[in-house]
């Protein structure tokens, strides 16, 4: 495990992100968009994840999602407003990711002590999330709470994993990276499939050759395609800063309660991992971590 691995900010997003995820990977989701009018995985994507900011443009969108290529926005948006409001697609969203934790989860644990427990220290964690300059971490932090605890828990990891986002593309920022240049670095230093990532971001293949070529002209990466040491350490650095400025909530929450969090929150996300609630190749580089009970805990 590398120093990244082993921050505290990074391991939380690992251990909690799956919880999230199911929004866009569990088919629930999908097929009520579907039901309502959407066309392809895309729009129904960007209406769920979009929803919160309100109707907001495909410019306003791209900017925020960073890495996604401006046409793939803009094929999904204004029209997914045309097939349902976003406060529709709101409570599509919060229904479905309700039905697919169902599914995966089963009654006893939904209804356990140990996700209510977890519920509340996630909420706890993600009202210590600063939204400054955070643009989807403060839409997801303005809507109503829900009330069943497996939502809460659900609702909390979506304003962190979104305050998380806000601050690495802050980070990718102040690197000098732009969005297309961010998916060629981290494909190459990710060791993913580039095409694919490229084919999921929506980039062409020109697009994508125009970027790689500007890493090579900076000395990132070497014309094979493979990050240089500068490269490598220009990721690092990125990856870094973003785990710093996503400390905050873990900082508030403390080390013993963050792992009490990791903990409870484990056979939630086994269940899922287990189920089709996480695409485990996914376009975030994400390896779930499923902690194990420490000594003194139950």
């Amino acid at each position: 495990m590398s120093d990244q691995d082993d921050h505290r900010a990074r391991r939380m997003w690992r251990a909690l992100e799956p919880v999230h995820a199911v929004t866009y990977f569990a088919p629930e989701s999908k097929a009520a968009c579907d039901a309502l009018g959407t066309k392809g995985y895309w729009m129904s994507y960007c209406a769920l994840r979009g929803a919160p900011l309100g109707e907001a443009s495909p410019q306003v969108v791209t900017a925020l999602f960073y890495n996604f290529a401006p046409g793939l926005i803009a094929r999904a948006l204004p029209a997914a407003w045309q097939v349902a409001s976003a406060e529709r697609f709101r409570a599509v969203r919060l229904e479905t990711v309700d039905a697919a934790l169902h599914r995966l989860l089963g009654a006893d644990l939904l209804a356990s002590p140990e996700v209510v427990e977890a519920a509340e220290l996630a909420r706890e964690a993600a009202l210590a999330a600063p939204t400054a300059g955070r643009a989807l971490a403060a839409a997801n932090a303005a809507l109503e709470w829900p009330d069943a605890p497996h939502l809460v828990l659900w609702h909390a990891q979506t304003i962190l994993r979104e305050h998380r986002g806000d601050g690495h593309v802050a980070a990718l920022l102040t690197a000098g990276l732009d969005p297309v240049e961010t998916l060629v670095a981290f494909a190459a230093g990710a060791g993913l499939d580039a095409q694919w990532l490229r084919e999921r971001r929506g980039w062409s293949e020109q697009e994508w050759a125009d970027a790689a070529d500007r890493l090579v002209e900076r000395g990132l990466l070497d014309p094979a395609g493979s990050l240089t040491s500068a490269g490598e350490d220009r990721r690092r650095e990125v990856e870094a800063h973003t785990d710093a400025l996503a400390d905050v909530p873990w900082a508030a929450l403390g080390d013993e309660r963050a792992q009490r969090l990791t903990e409870l929150v484990a056979p939630v996300v086994s269940a899922i991992l287990a189920g089709d609630g996480l695409l485990l190749t996914n376009p975030m580089g994400l390896r779930p971590l499923v902690a194990q009970p420490s000594a003194g805990t139950s």
